[in-house]
């Protein structure tokens, strides 16, 4: 077969690979399920607690982390080494599970995963992250040229994708907020530790400053203070578990996160990881985590003080709930996959 050129149709129900590393990226497939939900569908993802959770739901096949952001951190070669192995897990699972379309919201990890697809005839829907606010990540300029369909999440990006329809998820929400415990949950996200958060918020307990309970997920080889209640990682239900009884969050710039402590109508504190700290590949949590409080959603904390007047706004301030609204986007996807479903009977 030549490189674009599409299978014959084989009358089979549409197979769709939903590709998306950890945390809010695969977070946000399983919100879009209504759409995907009817078909033969699979994920391909990193190996992280939430996405370990994945395989309850449909085949879920896992590769290598590796990101741009690697070589930017300094360490070059162990992102080339990752990107080889994750080419090859890629490879294999394509070859095998030989998708019609793939579904991917980011990020790196997934590029290959595009790449072997497309070469075998798949067609590429990429859902530009909703961490992206003002600037295109680097996986949706890489993907972008893969792609039959580009979909953006943020209005101030349509300079870059002219014509990409946008679908702003961000909605409020008036219901009654969950019964709520003197709890405080730390959570640094599902890929990378974060002992600056970890760290600050144990000097916080030592200090006083916080006095509830506290649980710590630290991420895997993340510092673990003594005195406080850590785990690396945790199943996805306990993780929900968690936010539906803490009264803070505290917790990384990650979307996914910060959406589902807003859902589960938490007081949340986002603490974001920093580039010139070593923390992250680029600044984007910055960048999130901006957005929101200038939607008034959330409180910033840069530092140990500035969480300490962080936790201390939160005994007067009314919590924000909200949440993702896929609707929009969902509609729009499902569409696409009957037509493509249509095409392939």
């Amino acid at each position: 077969m030549r490189p674009g050129e599409r299978r014959a149709s084989t009358g089979r129900r549409l197979r769709v690979c939903l590709a998306a590393s950890g945390g809010g990226h695969v977070r946000q497939l399983l919100d879009l399920e209504g759409a995907w939900g009817p078909y033969d569908a699979f994920f391909v993802s990193e190996d992280t607690g939430l996405s370990r959770s994945l395989e309850q739901r449909r085949p879920t096949f896992f590769v290598e982390h590796v990101a741009l952001g690697q070589g930017r951190l300094g360490a070059p070669l162990k992102m080339v080494a990752a990107g080889v192995r994750n080419a090859v897990q890629s490879a294999r699972i394509v070859m095998r599970e030989r998708p019609d379309v793939v579904v991917t919201t980011g990020a790196g990890s997934m590029f290959f995963t595009l790449f072997w697809a497309r070469l075998l005839g798949a067609r590429i829907v990429v859902i530009e992250s909703f961490a992206r606010f003002r600037n295109m990540s680097a996986f949706a300029r890489l993907a972008g040229p893969l792609a039959h369909v580009k979909v953006l999440q943020s209005a101030a990006l349509s300079k870059n994708w002219p014509g990409a329809p946008v679908f702003d998820p961000m909605r409020p929400l008036d219901g009654p907020r969950p019964a709520k415990e003197p709890l405080v949950f730390a959570t640094v996200g599902a890929t990378l530790p974060f002992d600056r958060l970890v760290a600050s918020v144990e000097a916080l307990k030592r200090q006083g400053v916080i006095d509830e309970r506290v649980v710590v997920q630290t991420g895997v080889g993340g510092m673990r203070p003594d005195g406080l209640e850590c785990h690396e990682t945790l199943p996805f239900e306990e993780m929900l578990s968690m936010l539906r009884r803490a009264e803070i969050v505290v917790c990384h710039g990650g979307t996914g996160s910060l959406i589902t402590a807003l859902r589960e109508g938490c007081h949340v504190i986002a603490m974001p990881r920093l580039f010139e700290r070593g923390e992250h590949y680029d600044d984007h949590q910055a960048e999130i985590t901006e957005a929101f409080a200038e939607r008034g959603l959330i409180l910033v904390a840069h530092s140990v003080e500035e969480l300490a007047a962080a936790v201390a706004a939160t005994r007067t301030r009314e919590p924000v709930m909200a949440t993702s609204d896929p609707s929009g986007l969902t509609d729009y996807l499902a569409s696409l996959l009957a037509q493509w479903s249509r095409a392939n009977s």
